[in-house]
């Protein structure tokens, strides 16, 4: 169900909200955050929608999302509330601020704050220079960016240490959840050391640049970022491990010298589940902070 609330006010949407759950249309009952969702492009709203009501299936929670329009608009707050098999699992309200009420989106968010529950900040665009300065990001003991969506995504991935705080996060980094993993399990299967690294993808893929950056960290050898087919290579004393994948595929090469080549499952993850893996742990994620610092030490070509 949509209910629109054109040209209203804060009062009016939390009581039809509240007329909603004593109907049976909405319940607070087991939600376990607030995920506020700030959006400046209007051509990702209904995804950015769509990624956080399947994220709520696995994290049942309020979705409050901030559209503003331009400064020059007539003030004013214009509102939508969704709820049932509009909204997940959650219950969505989006606000739409218009005129001088755009740059007041912290106190026309705060009354939808349900009590008691942490508050998640997610910007599926351009995010803050410093998200934990962010009127809204000061809210928020989690917040959640998204560097693959940014106008430069390299630039915008490096300057992730600069602007870092306990709570911090980017989806670029959840994108390469199974790589680390595969790699993680080739490399424990080495006896050998490794001596050099070079990932290759796409320029504009951050998620290349933090794996790039991880790999520095972890293993403090030097790591070469490229252009090319996508593929990560490990040189080892006497042999290589690579992990090579179609820029479009869903399976992956894993080649290792001596051994035959073994094809394994490697598709690029869909926003909605990095989103649902963010919203797992609200607590600081020591090794992304380790991962933005080892782009430091990455060469590039």
């Amino acid at each position: 169900m949509i209910v629109d609330l054109p040209a209203t006010s804060t009062r009016a949407v939390s009581k039809k909200l509240v007329e909603l759950r004593e109907s049976g249309g909405a319940v607070t009952l087991g939600r376990v955050l607030t995920l506020v969702v700030v959006i400046r492009d209007p051509s990702k709203f209904e995804a950015a929608i769509e990624a956080a009501n399947e994220a709520s299936r696995e994290h049942p929670c309020r979705v409050i999302v901030l559209a503003r329009g331009e400064r020059s608009d007539e003030d004013g707050l214009d509102a939508q509330i969704r709820v049932g098999g509009d909204a997940g699992a959650s219950e969505v309200v989006v606000l739409r601020l218009r005129g001088e009420l755009s740059e007041h989106e912290q106190s026309v968010v705060l009354p939808f704050l349900l009590p008691d529950t942490p508050v998640v900040a997610w910007w599926p665009g351009g995010a803050p220079e410093v998200p934990a300065k962010d009127p809204v990001g000061r809210l928020a003991i989690r917040r959640i960016t998204d560097a693959t969506m940014a106008p430069d995504p390299r630039a915008a991935i490096a300057s992730r240490l600069e602007s870092y705080s306990e709570g911090d996060s980017d989806l670029a980094w959840s994108r390469i959840t199974y790589w680390r993993a595969l790699l993680t399990t080739a490399l424990d299967q080495q006896a050998e050391a490794v001596r050099s690294v070079t990932v290759s993808g796409l320029r504009d893929e951050p998620a290349l640049d933090i794996l790039a950056g991880w790999l520095a960290g972890r293993l403090g050898v030097p790591v070469h970022r490229n252009v090319g087919d996508l593929r990560v290579e490990m040189v080892l004393a006497d042999s290589t491990v690579s992990i090579s994948r179609p820029q479009t595929g869903t399976t992956a090469t894993l080649i290792r010298t001596g051994q035959p080549d073994t094809l394994v499952s490697l598709a690029r993850r869909e926003t909605r589940d990095c989103l649902a893996e963010e919203l797992r742990r609200l607590d600081r994620d020591e090794i992304y902070e380790e991962a933005l610092a080892g782009l430091a030490k990455v060469t590039y070509e």
